[in-house]
């Protein structure tokens, strides 16, 4: 493994580029403010347009910086990034479409990652503007995650960090007889060595660009026919068993080449062929199957994909299923109200040109656990009654559901609702808070219950407060969502403002909104008061407030041994939150004084 020392840059930006001048300008600048020690190579594969002239420019005022080659047209993206990769002298390489480009901050979060890690491949996200970008690995940042236990391998693009050694050693570089795929060979190769894996999921790392023009490669017309892409899915499958043999790991990863590259030529691509091609591309996904799915595959399909494994010898059922799995499925939500602790959910839910089994599936966005809730319909008009008290803490996100010819098509419900509905207010009952909203971006319908991320309508307020010896004796009311809410009370908060040191002793209800709690400080300071409360999901504080000054006692000195105590209970100027002054003075902090005076 090459050291820092016997490496000039820690990265090397790879860019490979083609007619690619309108996009080339803001790739480049994002490239150049990157805080990481790097090179940009570019090897422009034949352009004829005038991207020439803009590399020749910032080759010219970034000459310590950028290196730019020049070949003639191969035709294929991996002939570029493999000669851009010959030339590379960092630890790691970062590949970069020229009309793509970073955030700001992408490879410095990249790189640190790496570097604490020791990783030899980090993800970093992938936001896409106008395509898909992939989504299920990036939930959350991981230091270390396997293969087995993750679902990194369902990205095979290569716009991630790589280690060059591992490519190196390994000899991983890009098939140049591929026109589409060769960066899933590629990357499968280096999945297949890596040693540590790290993922960067909190920052918008690689912004994925759709060209208006449709001139990049997998935007042109053919680049994703069926066939074509079956028969390359054969390089990317056989790469990897030939390195992970048989058992879960290898189901594991051949799952996302059935699923993603495999099942999905059955889909939409299989319906705009001809009835003598489909005939071919069923051959063709029933060959790959006959070689390389198992039945630990089988076991790890969803239902519609092991409808089509039974159908591969069959055409017509082949095309039912295409068809249901491209009809439109029209949603609109209509009614969204409580009734006592049931939330009634209202609307209407079709699949154009097919009948089906309706149905509203709750999935829990952390867990991934399903609730299948039956409907009451008429035509396409459906209601339904949630209680929310048998729903498990988590966030619940709401689908329309039709389940037709053994395939169950699925969208989020809420983005399409009548006008002027809005979120009920939230509910709390048996002890659980249950907060039914619409997301910002797209205005879907999801069940909070328990306060994991939708903000907890709650108020504590102080009753009466009152000295007993040297404790102090809080008396306060709390409502949640306008119910009275004492059994959620769980410990009264202290804390203290310049350290953040924290205090907790026990609260106790008293009444269905009333509790109580002793305090005895245990440092001077200045001690901010909060109810911690227990609705069901994570603990949730909230400032005890005083609405009248009254119930507030005077202060109290004591003695504890040689020390005299003191606390000034008050209400802040701002929110009137109750808060606490607590002074001590020793013997020593009258022999300070004494030595300040002379």
């Amino acid at each position: 493994m090459e050291t820092v020392s016997e490496c000039p840059v820690d990265v090397s930006i790879l860019v490979p580029t083609h007619n690619c001048r309108a996009y080339l300008d803001r790739c480049l600048v994002s490239l150049l403010i990157q805080r990481v020690s790097k090179e940009i190579i570019v090897v422009d594969d034949g352009s004829t347009d005038d991207t020439r002239s803009l590399l020749d420019l910032y080759a010219a005022h970034h000459p310590n910086v950028i290196k730019v080659v020049y070949q003639d047209h191969s035709g294929t993206p991996g002939s570029p990034r493999n000669r851009a990769l010959a030339l590379a002298r960092g630890r790691y390489v970062f590949f970069c479409d020229a009309d793509d480009y970073l955030g700001a901050d992408a490879l410095n979060r990249m790189l640190t990652t790496a570097d604490h890690n020791g990783a030899d491949i980090v993800l970093g996200k992938i936001i896409g503007h106008g395509r898909r970008a992939p989504e299920s690995m990036f939930r959350e940042n991981a230091d270390r995650v396997t293969l087995l236990e993750s679902t990194v391998y369902n990205s095979l693009v290569c716009f991630k960090l790589f280690r060059r050694d591992l490519l190196d050693r390994h000899g991983i570089r890009f098939d140049e007889t591929l026109r589409v795929g060769e960066d899933m060979v590629f990357t499968a190769h280096a999945y297949c060595h890596a040693g540590v894996i790290s993922v960067v999921s909190d920052y918008d790392c690689y912004h994925l660009i759709s060209r208006p023009d449709g001139s990049s490669v997998m935007q042109e017309l053919g680049s994703r026919d069926p066939l074509a892409w079956l028969r390359m899915a054969r390089v990317p499958i056989g790469l990897m068993v030939r390195h992970v043999p048989p058992g879960p790991l290898r189901d594991h990863l051949l799952l996302r080449h059935f699923r993603l590259d495999v099942f999905d030529q059955l889909g939409a691509p299989f319906l705009a062929a001809d009835e003598a091609d489909r005939e071919k591309i069923a051959i063709e996904a029933a060959d790959i199957c006959a070689e390389w799915l198992t039945e630990g595959v089988i076991a790890r399909l969803g239902a519609a994909d092991r409808m089509r494994v039974e159908s591969l010898h069959d055409l017509d059922r082949l095309v039912r299923l295409a068809r249901v799995e491209t009809a439109a499925l029209r949603h609109r939500l209509t009614t969204l109200e409580w009734d006592d602790d049931r939330l009634v959910i209202g609307g209407h839910v079709s699949l154009d040109g097919f009948e089906g089994d309706a149905c509203l599936l709750l999935r829990e966005r952390t867990t991934r656990r399903e609730r299948r809730v039956p409907i009451t319909r008429v035509a396409d008009l459906f209601s339904v009654s949630i209680r929310v008290t048998s729903l498990p803490t988590g966030m619940w996100d709401v689908y329309a559901a039709v389940d037709c010819e053994g395939v169950r098509r699925l969208a989020r419900l809420g983005g399409e609702r009548m006008p002027g509905l809005d979120r009920p207010e939230p509910r709390f009952t048996s002890g659980v808070v249950a907060l039914p909203y619409l997301t910002r971006q797209y205005g879907n319908l999801s069940v909070d219950i328990g306060g994991h991320l939708a903000r907890v309508p709650a108020s504590v307020r102080l009753a009466g407060a009152r000295w007993l010896r040297d404790r102090l004796r809080v008396e306060g009311v709390v409502e949640v969502a306008g119910e009275p809410a004492g059994v959620a009370v769980r410990h009264l908060v202290w804390r203290e403002r310049r350290s953040g040191r924290e205090w907790r002793t026990a609260a106790r209800a008293v009444g269905p909104g009333t509790f109580v709690a002793e305090t005895r400080w245990p440092a001077p300071g200045t001690w901010d008061a909060y109810l911690e409360l227990d609705v069901g999901g994570p603990p949730v504080r909230f400032p005890v407030k005083i609405g009248d000054l009254r119930h507030l006692p005077p202060p109290l000195a004591w003695w504890s041994g040689l020390a005299r105590w003191g606390a000034r209970p008050y209400a802040t100027a701002v929110n009137r939150r109750l808060s606490t002054a607590v002074r001590v003075v020793t013997p020593f902090t009258v022999l300070r004084r004494l030595l300040r005076r002379r």
